[in-house]
């Protein structure tokens, strides 16, 4: 299987014969470009269906024992996890250059537009089927720089400022990254992903803080805190999320490979050292905490932004909290099933974005307002319904699957986060897609019932097909779930908390549908209206960090002059 590592390099030659032929023929040439990429896919294609039947793909170009080639060993490691991640990215970029050819056909930049799209494919493959971390780093900072180029429109002052200060956030944490692999290396010895692990399992290291002190720290905690920090940066996590909606300048199609495929970069990477980040609870349980901030913080500036792609870029930052999250609480798969799903929907979305736009510039009736009064009657089949199917049904289907699955529901935190995801994502959807107002309907009820139904398949192929898929083994499973648990105080609060908040959302719909109100004291309204305007000036941090980079020059200057 050694010719799976020209699969990478295929995008190269898209980049080739974009870049290098005439400028007359540069419809003909892109419509050249796109058969490495579709050959690229069904590359892809093949190494998945390769692994899934037989063992990893490993191919070096280096001798693993020899020091002098530790500068930049060169060799690809494909397994499942390398393989999907492929389909995915390959997938999605040709579909994103089939658009671009017909959406960028006039823009002077577009033979130079076509071919960063390849060779930036070429990267994140590179980077997802690495071999080990000196080539996975060396990709990852390939792609930070790609960033900044792939704003495209440089001469567009906002574009620039947003690419300039990508890169600028970016370098932040591929510095912590960088750290966390030398200390990797001084640890254990080795770049390779196999022998790290084991390793690391084998012989655990005790780091000393502060000796004087007695501050200790695991050498695993301290390698995946600093890594994660890297993934806190590709995967924009709070509080290192701002570069995010200033890069919104770029192009429609640039936005739906970035909200596609390289923004996933930090859930991959969790994935890849998911053995390693098995050792440590403590990491895991900060990636929890993180990723749980983000999906909040990032949902609720969403919620208040007036820009349609500000508002699909906040988005995108609440739903990589969300795969953050699912990476603390142990559930590694699920991150990687809600990657992708993620993936496809906000790579659709972003690639209708620029049209939605342009139709809403050129027709002002264009989004239609409806200004006929709603139904004024209210609908107990329909409220019955939504409020059954998100709040009995679970306990029922919770029931049922621990029947037919044979799962410890009590003895598994795991299995619980599952089945509460599965609830929470259908109450989400059936709250946010189904008018609670509404005319009496079995059409009405029977769409929150296939709602709900479709979402409880997904989470459960989720489970039990894809969980086995990535990761065969049910005890390293187990044992990831084991690493991750919370108290059992903080975990049943989670729970309770979220239940509590799902509840008093039918509450509040239900008066609202009665056209009752609830009497709130006037300082509350004053609070909320004070904390809309924060969450819609993004929580001033592109101040802050604004003002904080001007301290630093000012402080460095003076350091500057007293040296000289």
């Amino acid at each position: 299987m050694s010719f799976l590592a020209l699969v990478p390099l295929l995008p190269l030659l898209t980049a080739f014969i974009v870049m290098t032929g005439d400028r007359a023929e540069q419809d003909q040439n892109a419509r050249a470009g796109l058969l490495p990429v579709a050959a690229a896919f069904l590359g892809s294609l093949i190494a998945l269906v390769a692994v899934t039947s037989g063992d990893p793909v490993t191919i070096q170009f280096y001798d693993t024992a020899s020091v002098a080639n530790l500068a930049f060993p060169i060799g690809f490691y494909i397994d499942r996890l390398s393989a999907v991640m492929m389909v995915l990215i390959t997938g999605v970029t040709m579909l994103i250059y089939r658009y671009s050819m017909g959406y960028m056909y006039q823009d002077r930049g577009y033979r130079r537009y076509l071919g960063m799209l390849g060779i930036t494919t070429a990267v994140l493959l590179c980077m997802v089927s690495s071999a080990n971390l000196v080539m996975l780093f060396v990709f990852w900072q390939i792609l930070s720089w790609l960033l900044f180029l792939l704003a495209h429109n440089h001469g567009h002052a906002a574009t620039l400022s947003g690419a300039t200060n990508t890169f600028t956030m970016l370098r932040l944490s591929d510095a912590a990254f960088l750290a966390g692999i030398v200390l990797a290396y001084s640890l254990y010895g080795t770049f390779e992903f196999q022998t790290l692990f084991a390793r690391a399992a084998d012989t655990p290291v005790t780091l000393s803080l502060w000796p004087d002190l007695g501050w200790e720290m695991n050498g695993a905690t301290a390698v995946t805190l600093l890594i994660f920090v890297g993934a806190m940066g590709k995967s924009a996590q709070f509080p290192i999320h701002t570069w995010l909606p200033r890069s919104l300048y770029a192009p429609t199609p640039i936005h739906a490979l970035l909200h596609a495929g390289i923004i996933n970069a930090g859930g991959f990477l969790l994935n890849r050292l998911a053995p390693l980040y098995g050792l440590s609870p403590t990491t895991l349980h900060v990636v929890f905490v993180i990723g749980m901030l983000t999906a909040i913080l990032g949902a609720t500036m969403m919620l208040t932004q007036n820009d349609i792609k500000k508002t699909l870029g906040f988005s995108t930052i609440g739903q990589m909290g969300y795969m953050i999250m699912e990476c603390g609480l142990g559930a590694f798969s699920l991150a990687v099933f809600h990657l992708i799903a993620h993936g496809l929907f906000k790579g659709t979305v972003f690639l209708n974005c620029g049209n939605v736009i342009h139709k809403a510039r050129q027709e002002p009736s264009f989004p239609p307002i409806d200004r006929e009064a709603e139904e004024s009657e209210f609908s107990n089949l329909t409220w019955s319904t939504g409020f059954l199917t998100t709040l009995l049904l679970p306990l029922v289907i919770l029931l049922v699957t621990h029947g037919v699955l044979r799962i410890p529901l009590i003895d598994s935190q795991g299995t619980v986060i599952f089945l509460f995801f599965i609830w929470v994502t259908s109450s989400q959807a059936i709250l946010s897609l189904t008018r609670i107002r509404a005319v009496a309907s079995w059409k009405v009820s029977a769409a929150m019932l296939v709602t709900l139904v479709i979402v409880v398949f997904t989470y459960l192929f989720a489970v039990e097909s894809f969980t086995h898929f990535l990761y065969p083994n049910p005890e390293v499973v187990a044992s990831y779930f084991k690493a991750a648990a919370l108290p059992g105080r903080l975990f049943d609060s989670l729970v309770v908390g979220t239940t509590v908040l799902t509840i008093l959302s039918w509450v509040y719909l239900y008066a609202h549908a009665h056209g009752r109100t609830v009497k709130i004291p006037g300082w509350i309204d004053v609070f909320l209206v004070r904390l809309y305007v924060l969450f819609m000036n993004r929580l001033y941090l592109d101040q802050l960090y604004l003002k904080f980079g001007r301290i630093v020059t000012l402080v460095a200057h003076h350091l500057e002059k007293r040296l000289s």
